[in-house]
């Protein structure tokens, strides 16, 4: 693909006790525009009202906030995804990979969110606004983990959020990695980040110390991980509103 992505393996503003995130102000800052659009897309928790919320709290005064509901929830209401056009940054928070996809499809934003990127439109995730953008990916979307081989393709390989933080994601990615059941990829820890560019990893960056990511591939005996080296964010500098509740 043409085009940037940041892939939140955990963090941002939905895993803040106040909204404050060192990985969302990097994300801003990416725009280079001091007052950016940007577009929070929460189809994978079903259009859950307190996540866009919780997202609007968090951007406001520092961002031109909109959020695309394809559950038409109000006060949002559904909207012409040819919305996604025009914003600097369209943000994908967590829940269901498999439902995600699907919804999406239908609404035809693979096709949108591809021709965004190329205009310059930032492409964001945490959870399974990471996995989506990738081939495959290590998802609970039907309860257990399990591998997902139907993603949307814009960043090759595999991909594995919440990389330490949940129990069982570390073992199950190595292991089918290893045994060929998902290529090689990108294993992205809490609190940290990858962003792509063109398709290839120009930048890991954290907002918690030690919070690793790892290019994961499959070898002899195996899966074997690489350090990817982090670079650790200021904490951020202005809090947020607190979100509602």
């Amino acid at each position: 693909m043409i085009g940037t992505v940041l892939a939140l393996g955990g963090g941002g503003f939905s895993m803040s006790d106040d909204g404050s995130s060192a990985i969302d102000d990097h994300l801003l800052d990416l725009t280079g525009r001091s007052v950016p659009k940007v577009c929070f897309v929460p189809t994978a928790s079903g259009d859950a009202d307190t996540y866009a919320q919780r997202f609007e709290a968090a951007f406001a005064g520092r961002a031109e906030t909109s959020v695309l509901s394809l559950f038409c929830h109000e006060p949002w209401g559904y909207t012409d995804p040819q919305m996604l056009l025009d914003q600097d940054v369209v943000y994908v928070g967590g829940g269901s990979t498999a439902n995600l996809l699907a919804v999406w499809r239908l609404h035809g934003l693979p096709a949108l969110l591809e021709k965004a990127a190329a205009g310059g439109t930032i492409l964001a995730g945490i959870s399974a606004g990471m996995n989506c953008w990738f081939s495959s990916s290590s998802t609970d979307s039907f309860g257990p983990l399990a591998a997902l081989d139907d993603g949307l393709g814009f960043l090759a390989g595999s991909a594995c959020p919440h990389y330490l933080g949940e129990p069982g994601r570390r073992e199950s990615y190595l292991g089918w990695v290893g045994a060929g059941v998902l290529p090689g990829g990108y294993a992205v820890d809490e609190y940290a980040a990858a962003r792509f560019v063109d398709g290839e990893l120009v930048e890991a960056v954290c907002e918690r110390p030690d919070r690793p990511v790892f290019r994961v591939e499959r070898g002899h005996d195996g899966a074997t991980e690489t350090p990817v080296a982090v670079r650790n964010l200021r904490p951020a500098s202005r809090p947020a509103s607190r979100p509602a509740s």
